[in-house]
C-alpha cells in the first residue's frame, strides 16, 4: 500500500466570521512562497529584494510583512517548503507491499527525474550560494529532520522486519541505493556540467542497474528462506 502524502502545516480554522486572522491565511502564505520560489531561483538570495517578491506574488507589500519578517525569514521558509514537497514526492513512490524490486525502480525513477530537473538544481544552487552566512538553514534543507534518505530508511526497515531484505546498517544502505541510482547525473547537473536533465531512458537504464545491485547485495531469494 502506498504511503499517503502527508500534510504536516497545521491548518487552524479562520478566525469568527469566516475570516482569516492577519498572517494565517495558507492559501495567501503559499501565493507568497510560490512568488519567492520563483524570485530566489531567478536571482539568487542577494539579488532579490522583498520589492520583487510582492510584484512577482502580487501582494502588498504589506502584506509580505504580515507573513514574513524579513527575506532571510521568507528564504528559510521557502527552503523548509521546497524540501517537504521533495520528500512527498519521493515518498509516495514507496509500496509497502508491493514486490521490494518495484518499490526501488518506482522510487528511483521519481527520485533522479526530481533532482535532476531544472527547479531542484536551480533551488540546491541557491542554498549552496548562501551556505556561508546561513549553514543551519543548509543543513535542514540537505539533511533533515525528515528527507530523502529518512524515508527511504524507513521502508527498508520494513521490509527488512517483513523478511524480504536482509540489511545491518540501514544508513549505508540508504545511501547506496541513492548514490548508485542518481549515478554521476546529478552532480554533472549540479556543477553545470550538464545543460539539460537526463532523458527517461537514460535514467531507466542507471536506475535498474541500482535496484539489480542493491537486490544482489540486500535481497532474501527463496534459497535462503528455506
Amino acid at each position: 500500500m502506498k504511503h499517503e502524502p502527508q500534510n504536516t502545516a497545521v491548518v487552524n480554522a479562520p478566525a469568527s466570521g469566516g475570516r482569516w486572522a492577519a498572517g494565517e491565511d495558507p492559501v495567501k502564505r503559499q501565493q507568497i512562497l510560490d512568488g519567492a520560489t520563483r524570485v530566489f531561483m531567478k536571482m539568487g538570495f542577494d539579488a532579490a529584494s522583498m520589492n520583487d517578491v510582492t510584484r512577482e506574488a502580487g501582494v502588498s507589500k504589506g502584506t509580505l510583512y504580515v507573513y514574513f519578517a524579513n527575506k532571510e525569514d521568507l528564504f528559510s521558509a521557502m527552503i523548509d517548503s521546497e524540501r517537504a514537497r521533495f520528500v512527498e514526492t519521493v515518498r509516495t513512490a514507496l509500496a509497502d507491499d508491493a514486490d521490494v524490486a518495484t518499490s526501488l525502480y518506482e522510487f528511483g525513477m521519481v527520485f533522479v527525474t526530481h533532482v535532476t530537473s531544472d527547479k531542484t538544481i536551480s533551488a540546491m544552487r541557491t542554498v549552496i550560494g548562501v551556505r556561508e552566512r546561513m549553514p543551519s538553514l543548509c543543513q535542514r534543507f540537505f539533511t533533515g529532520p525528515e528527507n530523502l534518505r529518512t524515508v527511504l530508511r524507513g521502508f527498508l526497515e520494513r521490509q527488512v522486519a517483513a523478511g524480504r531484505l536482509r540489511i545491518e546498517d540501514f544508513d549505508m544502505a540508504a545511501r547506496h541505493f541513492l548514490d548508485m541510482a542518481s549515478g554521476s547525473y546529478f552532480k554533472l547537473r549540479l556543477f553545470g556540467d550538464m545543460d539539460f536533465p537526463p532523458s527517461k531512458e537514460e535514467i531507466d537504464y542507471v536506475v535498474r542497474g541500482a535496484v539489480r545491485v542493491f537486490m544482489a547485495a540486500y535481497g532474501i531469494n527463496r534459497k535462503d528462506q528455506a
